[in-house]
């Protein structure tokens, strides 16, 4: 079986026993004592395995992801880049952030039912900041020691450090920096091979998370997640469908629709593979021949936008935060969804462009807000087919991105012409 067609199957298994042992035993002893001490754990330990591989994950992705840039020599391209994807990403949370505000998907359940969500949380939260004014929470960005940072779950103050560092591994030239700059990227690999690895047990983890959580609430968690859904859908709609046509429109200065149409076989390839590392041939292929633009330009920002132009996944992990906040009862002020807000983008940058290379950093930051992490359970559960839908915002955005930097730069010069003008001709 292909990895997500066993997924769907634990999926399905651990839902439909658990509401079935809801609608027919209630909370009979043996059920509980099933819950609490053999589902629960299996999956708790699950979640200990993701969020055991998020610090090394996130500062090798973030470090690799910004010493690529080489911003020595792309100079113009790398600002226009970065400041395009920093915006953007700021639109797709907020977007995502206010329907989720405004349509309030995990409202619902009675307070009972919370109490029972929350049953079985092993997962310990970082301690909240005791000065949350806006001067102190902009001191904290910048750590005094980041390994402190990353000991104590202060995930902001190691994705600044993590930045920091990528830019001066960026700017620092000779044999040594790029050794270093190998060995991290040795990191980066080994820590998605030990992801792939963990996502090998994801039916069986994911199955047990489920069997927990709907044999405690039976069917009315199911409305939730329906409705969690659609926001969803409707967020990532908004941001592709009229953020992006604006920009075409406005910043690359083309017809919204001829972009559609030319990146429909990189919309396509997206969708089915919930990969943007893996649609980046093909949307090298259609920004080249079908957009028509630079391949200078096409070919760098596409490539950094595969792994830091991430749209589709900073909105994802924006709403499902609030969403699972809500569900559990966990009150989030106008602060913390700003924090909130700016780890998305952050994260977004060092977020692998992988099927589920959002979850480890949606783990972190729900235990950052005391939100409990098996909640992911109910998410994974749907989480492929928004995987899907969410690449294909990601690799749109890639090539809107490409359309606003080529506007102004000289196109390609036809093979000959180049041939005739160069100094051996």
């Amino acid at each position: 079986m292909k990895p997500h067609q066993k997924m769907l199957l634990g999926i399905s298994a651990g839902a439909v026993a658990g509401l079935a042992c809801n609608a027919v035993f209630g909370s009979a002893d043996w059920l509980t004592w099933t819950v609490e001490h053999l589902t629960n754990p299996l999956g708790q330990i699950f979640i200990r395995l993701l969020l055991m591989l998020v610090v090394p994950l996130l500062f090798a992705a973030l470090v690799v992801g910004v010493a690529e840039l080489d911003l020595k020599q792309v100079g113009r391209l790398g600002a226009r880049t970065l400041g395009y994807t920093v915006v953007f990403s700021v639109i797709s949370v907020a977007i995502g952030l206010l329907l989720v505000n405004t349509l309030r998907p995990g409202d619902g359940l009675s307070d009972e039912a919370r109490a029972l969500a929350r049953t079985g949380t092993a997962i310990k939260a970082a301690p909240p900041p005791g000065d949350t004014s806006a001067g102190a929470l902009f001191l904290s960005m910048v750590p005094t020691n980041p390994v402190k940072a990353a000991a104590d779950g202060d995930m902001i103050g190691l994705i600044v450090f993590s930045l920091i560092f990528g830019l001066g591994l960026a700017l620092t030239p000779g044999e040594p920096a790029q050794r270093l700059k190998d060995v991290i990227q040795g990191l980066y690999d080994v820590m998605m091979k030990l992801i792939d690895g963990v996502l090998q047990l994801a039916p069986v983890g994911v199955g047990a998370l489920l069997f927990s959580m709907t044999a405690r609430l039976g069917f009315h968690i199911l409305g939730q997640l329906a409705s969690y859904v659609g926001v969803v859908l409707l967020a990532l709609s908004i941001h592709m469908f009229v953020m992006y046509s604006l920009s075409v429109r406005f910043l690359g200065g083309r017809n919204p629709v001829e972009f559609f149409r030319s990146c429909r076989l990189a919309i396509v390839t997206a969708f089915s593979t919930s990969s943007s590392s893996a649609t980046l041939p093909t949307a090298l292929k259609v920004a080249e021949e079908n957009l028509k633009l630079p391949r200078n330009v096409s070919r760098f920002v596409l490539t950094a936008g595969s792994a830091m132009n991430q749209n589709g996944t900073a909105l994802f992990e924006g709403v499902t935060v609030l969403f699972l906040a809500q569900v559990y009862g966990v009150p989030l002020g106008l602060t913390q969804q700003a924090t909130i807000m700016f780890i998305c983008v952050l994260a977004g940058i060092g977020t692998a462009g992988v099927p589920a290379g959002s979850i480890p950093v949606i783990a972190m930051i729900l235990g950052m807000f005391n939100i409990p992490v098996e909640g992911l359970g109910l998410i994974l559960g749907v989480d492929r087919f928004l995987d899907m839908c969410r690449t294909v915002l990601n690799v749109t955005g890639d090539l809107a991105a490409a359309v606003y930097v080529s506007r102004g730069e000289p196109p390609d010069r036809p093979v000959g012409e180049e041939a005739a003008q160069s100094p051996v001709a």
